[in-house]
């Protein structure tokens, strides 16, 4: 049986179905660069440094698109924006596989980050307006499955077609199947057909409150600073894990190596878990916890007894925080209230962008100027500003609940 079929027969079943495999092609892009860069420049000519204007292209448009996502999401609806934006990442890819020249590769990375940007912003808007915090959960593992598979395809690319334009025209062809799927199911994401999920979806996309006045609502600040600083905590983990364990603490290259490239399936395995009780904890008690786990995983690294417990904590760090954004975007319409939901979300996920730029490069020119050893002090700083900025976060919106009836009545 076919997802169509499905969908139509089981609306409810057929969104979720269609929202993890938009999460899985979200992540395979991010898999395949990787892997793919050493054939990529050879074959362009361009020197290492190069994937430096790629990746700034990229996230241009990935915050671009989705900064403004609650304004599209608002006028022009779900289902359209999804259908759009995988269908204009599906052309940029497969236009990498064929621009002859290394600008012109830049160029579209634009707007692969642009159709990035709105399904990620999209269908986080859509899955909190609908679902409970577990399928959230479910929802970002898919993103860890699609980013574990990408370098898989470009590996099999590479070996077997001897071409790094296999892994990227293979995952050009699914977002464009999924772009098809989206238009032909438009009605299953404007007409709120997931029973039960209707009004808070309309309740929350319906909102067309004006960017300007969004920006002036200081728990929306609050809610961009909380993903600014945890995914600059995440990707600095990934970025700087393999270096610091064996250039400056001495573990085996092999023994760093499956640790620092498990490390995204060690975030999958931590969501879906977290997922199974999810609705149970609640957000809070999930982010809390996890940034607890994540203070200790640090504090153990910065302690370094052993060889092994450099391991053990990288791992306690990344089962930890595993759960934390999803918890972190379940929870966006109770920090800010629903009038401003749709617009923080896609705030939000542009400063994941910004801080996946910012923090590791800082952590770099830190680590440059004193030692690697730095990585894991900073790693507890930024951890513990997290904490702390979450717990302002909660009371701003305690408060907010208590003394704005409109608020309380949702």
């Amino acid at each position: 049986m076919t997802i169509l079929t499905k969908a139509r027969q089981h609306p409810r079943l057929g969104v979720i179905l269609l929202a993890f495999i938009a999460f899985i092609a979200l992540g395979l892009p991010d898999g395949l660069l990787g892997v793919g860069w050493p054939s990529i420049r050879a074959d362009f000519g361009v020197p290492l440094d190069a994937i430096g204007l790629f990746l700034v292209a990229s996230v241009a448009g990935y915050m671009t698109s989705s900064f403004i996502s609650g304004f599209l999401l608002s006028r022009v609806g779900v289902g359209p924006v999804l259908a759009a934006s995988c269908l204009l990442t599906g052309s940029a890819l497969l236009g990498y596989t064929v621009v002859p020249q290394w600008w012109m590769m830049v160029f579209l990375g634009v707007f692969a980050g642009l159709g990035a940007g709105a399904i990620d912003a999209g269908m986080n808007t859509y899955v909190a307006a609908n679902f409970g915090e577990e399928l959230m959960q479910w929802l970002h593992a898919s993103w860890g499955v699609g980013i574990t598979m990408g370098p898989l395809i470009m590996m099999f690319g590479l070996t077997t077609m001897d071409s790094w334009r296999f892994g990227y025209r293979a995952v050009a062809v699914f977002q464009i199947a999924l772009a098809v799927t989206f238009a032909l199911t438009l009605h299953m994401w404007n007409r709120g057909d997931a029973p039960a999920a209707a009004d808070k979806e309309k309740k929350l996309t319906d909102y067309k409150t004006p960017l300007g006045e969004t920006l002036r609502q200081p728990t929306v600040w609050l809610s961009i600073i909380l993903f600014f600083l945890y995914v600059g905590a995440e990707a600095s983990l990934g970025t700087w894990t393999y270096t610091l364990l064996t250039e400056s603490r001495g573990v085996d290259i092999r023994l760093a190596g499956f640790f620092a490239g498990s490390y995204w399936f060690t975030f999958t395995i931590g969501r879906v878990v977290a997922g199974l009780f999810a609705n149970r904890v609640g957000v809070n008690r999930l982010v809390f916890g996890g940034l607890t786990g994540a203070l200790l995983g640090a504090a153990l690294l910065i302690w370094n007894p052993g060889v092994m417990a450099n391991v053990v904590a990288v791992g306690i760090i990344g089962l930890s925080i595993a759960p934390i954004f999803p918890a972190m975007m379940s929870g966006t319409r109770t920090r800010v209230g629903s009038d401003y939901a749709a617009n923080t979300i896609g705030m939000q996920i542009a400063a994941t962008g910004f801080g996946t730029a910012v923090i590791p490069g800082l952590m770099g020119v830190l680590a440059r100027q004193v030692s690697l050893e730095v990585i894991p002090v900073c790693l507890l700083l930024v951890y513990a500003g997290l904490f702390g900025f979450y717990m302002l976060a909660v009371k701003y919106s305690t408060r907010k609940a208590t003394t704005t009836p409109h608020e309380k009545a949702l």
